[in-house]
């Protein structure tokens, strides 16, 4: 049996004064032994599509004139049984009073990534979590999370959790992946029109998926998971 499953996250919306009320984490997971040739797929499937190998998947990026290359990518995901993804939506980020948890927006960043991982990790398993990397400083918070998350898991001798370190995505289709899935959730929450492309890749994710994604999917569902949190002025306890 496969032991070794890659975790790939990314955010939208994150930073504190973006002017955006909702916020998603997301993490897109496969067994490490698939990640070469899921990444191959992504990266015919940019090939067939006549992209350059170096263009970077993103969901600022679908346009008309992607639209069926971004399709493709969706099906692609959808028919992978072993590929699963799952979102963190909060669902308003003015309510947050940071001051009162003795928190700032960077502890909460990663108290909100704590939940977001927690319901991958599973005990007999070795995991590999990537995060974007998003600035030279979150070496140290990577660190307290890998902590964090091993605890949790009582997993003191960090046999569970083996590696959380920072990637660059423009170097890894999966964590492109990630991205779009994402950026479809983020797009979905906020309530945006406006753009045929993405509200068409909205419309198959909801197809493909069965789900609203407006709505709790259960915990354990493993395909694509979602968890809408409405936070109580910063705090985490109701997660």
């Amino acid at each position: 049996m496969e032991s070794i499953i890659n975790i790939y996250c990314d955010e939208s919306c994150h930073l504190p004064n973006d002017g955006q009320k909702s916020m998603v984490l997301g993490a897109l997971w496969c067994f490490k032994k698939k990640a070469h040739a899921h990444n191959q797929a992504i990266a015919k499937l940019k090939a067939k599509h006549h992209l350059s190998p170096f263009f970077e998947i993103k969901w600022t990026k679908v346009s008309a004139g992607k639209l069926n290359f971004y399709r493709e990518l969706i099906d692609y995901f959808s028919d992978k049984p072993a590929l699963g993804f799952r979102a963190w939506v909060i669902s308003d980020k003015s309510v947050l009073n940071h001051p009162e948890f003795k928190q700032t927006h960077d502890d909460w960043y990663y108290k909100m990534y704590f939940y977001l991982l927690r319901n991958l990790i599973s005990r007999g398993r070795e995991h590999h979590i990537y995060l974007d990397i998003k600035d030279t400083r979150s070496r140290k918070k990577l660190s307290k999370l890998h902590d964090v998350l091993s605890n949790a898991n009582y997993d003191f001798a960090k046999e569970i959790i083996t590696k959380i370190q920072h990637v660059h995505s423009h170097d890894i289709g999966l964590m492109q992946l990630a991205d779009l899935l994402i950026g479809a959730v983020s797009y979905h929450e906020r309530g945006l029109t406006g753009n045929a492309a993405k509200e068409n890749i909205v419309r198959l994710i909801k197809q493909r998926t069965g789900l609203s994604l407006k709505k709790n999917t259960l915990p354990s569902e493993k395909k694509f998971n979602l968890c809408i949190w409405h936070p109580n002025s910063g705090g985490f306890e109701n997660a």
